[in-house]
């Protein structure tokens, strides 16, 4: 399991360049105009993990397979998208089929590159963007109130507990505050999931900087990592023509660009460790000569839902996971020297994965 991650924001702010960058590809057209994409676009794209390489070189592994994330490349949304301006209610569903929204921000002034609103504001932006998708929701719940408050009346239990949870909603909407801060108990998430509510997605902001503001980023960004802070999302700044002109580099170059223009890795590794982080993933691995894979999970998975990630048929029969953690694995050389150093251990049904987690697991046919 990987993430489903929307790229969302205002036209013209690098959202297209940066998909490109991150599938690799040239799938989505990036031009100078508004709503460029007509379609939304997805991307597949690795996980950058060194310890997957390292694992691999210790079991000696002919093949490595990192997990994989999924990105969407929305169209830019304006003002006004709630109420079908611009390309409207189509993309809104586009961001609602997503796990998390990537809200890439401009923070670079270029008079060539137009700007729907006029001006370099970033933080009005944001607000552009989150105040469409809060109208969306707004909309959408109000609708649902009064047949929620008809089935209430009656004996529907699931009614009742959605229509409160719908009104909790509303308040914070009608307040200007996104659903995604309303405070839910561990049983209503699945009820709140079901929503389908847009401004409920967890937010990482991609501050899109300048080429020389790449490492350090600038006066945009750093007001737009404060607004992060302010409501607990992630910021992460990138140069997006920057991640465009690595991203078709061959391998042996990247090395040098990247130091030449002082950045120590891609700033798109720093975009999906932050998504990660965002959807509260780990990766656990299964390591052998044939091949050294990666598997993504939520934090907290125990071991039988784990490894019903690689088949269902090894959750209904799971017995145990051979378990080694990663720092045990490679301390000790791999699974005999681990199994020698005592490092090695069978697990049952209640133990949660760890994060870098070496696994085999054995189950009933």
């Amino acid at each position: 399991m990987g993430f489903k991650c929307g790229i969302v924001g205002l036209p013209n702010v690098g959202k297209s360049t940066l998909f490109n960058a991150l599938t690799q590809t040239a799938a989505a057209q990036a031009a100078n105009y508004p709503f460029c994409t007509i379609e939304p676009n997805v991307g597949d794209v690795a996980v950058p993990d060194p310890r997957i390489e390292i694992l691999a070189r210790i079991a000696g592994s002919k093949e490595i397979i990192p997990t994989r994330l999924t990105f969407v490349d929305i169209a830019g949304l304006v003002r006004g998208a709630s109420k079908g301006e611009g390309l409207g209610n189509q993309f809104l569903a586009n961001i609602r089929e997503c796990d998390a929204i990537a809200h890439v921000v401009r923070c670079f002034e270029d008079d060539d590159v137009t700007h729907v609103e006029g001006k370099i504001a970033p933080v009005n932006d944001i607000e552009t963007v989150e105040t469409e998708l809060m109208l969306a929701d707004l909309d959408s719940l109000e609708k649902r109130v009064i047949a929620l408050e008809k089935k209430a009346k009656g004996a529907d239990k699931e009614a009742k507990e959605t229509l409160d949870l719908v009104q909790r909603c509303l308040v914070l909407l009608r307040e200007g505050r996104p659903a995604r801060l309303v405070e839910t108990k561990p049983e209503e998430r699945k009820l709140f999931a079901g929503l389908g509510l847009l401004s409920s997605k967890p937010v990482l902001y991609v501050c899109n900087v300048e080429e020389s503001s790449a490492a350090s980023g600038n006066s945009f960004s750093r007001a737009v990592e404060a607004r992060a802070a302010e409501e607990g999302a992630a910021a992460v700044t990138v140069s997006a023509k920057i991640e465009a002109e690595i991203a078709v580099l061959p391998e042996e170059e990247r090395k040098d660009y990247l130091e030449a223009v002082g950045l120590a890795e891609p700033g798109l590794n720093r975009v999906i460790r932050a998504g990660y982080d965002l959807l509260h993933l780990i990766t656990y691995f299964t390591v052998g000569p044939k091949e050294a894979r990666a598997w993504t999970i939520e934090a907290g998975t125990r071991a039988p839902q784990a490894a019903g990630v690689i088949h269902t048929d090894f959750e209904k029969g799971f017995i145990r996971s051979e378990t080694i953690a990663y720092a045990d694995y490679v301390a000790n050389d791999g699974e005999a020297g681990a199994r020698e150093a005592g490092k090695f251990r069978l697990e049952g049904k209640d133990y949660v994965v760890g994060d870098g987690d070496v696994l085999h697991f054995r189950f009933a046919n």
